[in-house]
């Protein structure tokens, strides 16, 4: 009766210290806490801006649970960039998994 997704996702503390971290948040959920390294590109000008992602590597793309993260890796597969992988559990499942976090706006690092 369900279909099993065909999208691929990692788990947050499967990812390796140096992926290629694809964060598609809107800009006041990224500067109140992202991933160390992350590149920022908010999921509406993904795009654009396809010529800016890897395609020699994984390209792990997060969001806050997952959603967004996932429309954005079936939209890169459709577009021949098959080596993107979903974050499972977005942003909250990396905190929860103690991964580290900084933010840019000054204070602790949070997930919104």
């Amino acid at each position: 009766m369900f279909r099993r997704s065909s999208i691929p996702a990692v788990a947050a503390g499967d990812v390796p210290d140096e992926a290629f971290l694809l964060d598609v948040r809107e800009d006041d959920e990224w500067a109140a806490g992202h991933a160390p390294g992350a590149v920022h590109v908010p999921m509406m000008e993904i795009p654009a801006r396809l010529g800016d992602l890897p395609t020699d590597r994984d390209v792990v793309v997060v969001c806050r649970v997952g959603g967004r993260s996932a429309q954005v890796v079936a939209f890169l597969h459709q577009n021949g960039l098959d080596r993107s992988i979903n974050l499972d559990g977005g942003m909250q499942s990396w905190a929860a998994a103690g991964r580290a976090m900084v933010s840019e706006d000054g204070g602790a690092p949070r997930v919104v």
